[in-house]
């Protein structure tokens, strides 16, 4: 089988990791993501850049623009407006069955819906608050959440969703007290058979470039690069 493409990826984050509301008009897709990332409050497609920009502030949000392949032309006309680059993020695919080796434990790993207390704790150490929290809630797909155990403790955790028969992991989150101890390899092994249970053929991610460490685990472990993105941001 072929992997995905960048663009089959977009649309599984739109449905995996879904804005509070969108907004099509003159070109834009507009997104109201009420606090939950850039992810799910950057406009994406092509048109008046005037129009956009008032559709975002009517909002209450900043200006800020996901640049996908083939954007080169927005990318050139908002950086000449000011825009700088935020976040650049790759794409990264591999099929289910090439991830599914070697299942964890039902003690050291499992699922759960709706998430724990103590995984919104996890995740709170990093930054994933209730906003977030609220972008897991509303997806209408197939989805859960992992739980990964050290010993006794619940030290990591993911969500999971699956749209047109690809899963897409979001908020791999392990305890800082709990890191290089081969957790984030075990949660994406145990995602992964879930992900071939719930018949996806293929389990996907996105990390930013500047997470080195991240990129080197899901290399490591035989994801291939299908695509990019960046934002571009207007400074306040």
């Amino acid at each position: 089988m072929t992997l995905p493409t960048s663009h089959d990826l977009y649309d599984v984050i739109d449905h995996t990791w879904p804005a509070k509301s969108t907004k099509p008009i003159g070109g834009w897709t507009i997104r109201q993501g009420a606090g939950g990332g850039s992810r799910v409050s950057a406009t994406t497609g092509f048109g008046d850049v005037d129009i956009a920009e008032t559709e975002m502030r009517a909002l209450g949000q900043p200006c800020l623009f996901m640049i996908r392949d083939d954007d080169d032309a927005l990318d050139a006309q908002l950086a000449e407006r000011g825009y700088i680059v935020k976040d650049p993020v790759t794409l990264y695919c591999a099929k289910t069955e090439q991830l599914a080796t070697d299942r964890p434990e039902t003690a050291m790993s499992f699922e759960v819906w709706p998430p724990l207390a103590v995984q919104k704790e996890v995740w709170e150490k990093g930054g994933i608050g209730p906003a977030r929290l609220d972008v897991m809630d509303r997806a209408l797909c197939s989805k859960t959440s992992i739980c990964g155990r050290i010993g006794e403790h619940l030290a990591g955790t993911a969500y999971v969703g699956i749209h047109n028969g690809t899963a897409m992991l979001h908020a791999l989150e392990t305890d800082p007290d709990f890191r290089r101890k081969g957790l984030g390899r075990q949660l994406i092994r145990a995602i992964a058979f879930w992900a071939l249970e719930n018949d996806a053929d293929y389990l996907s991610l996105v990390v930013t470039r500047a997470n080195h460490g991240a990129n080197a685990l899901y290399q490591s472990m035989g994801m291939t690069v299908v695509g990019h993105y960046h934002y571009r941001i207007l400074p306040e």
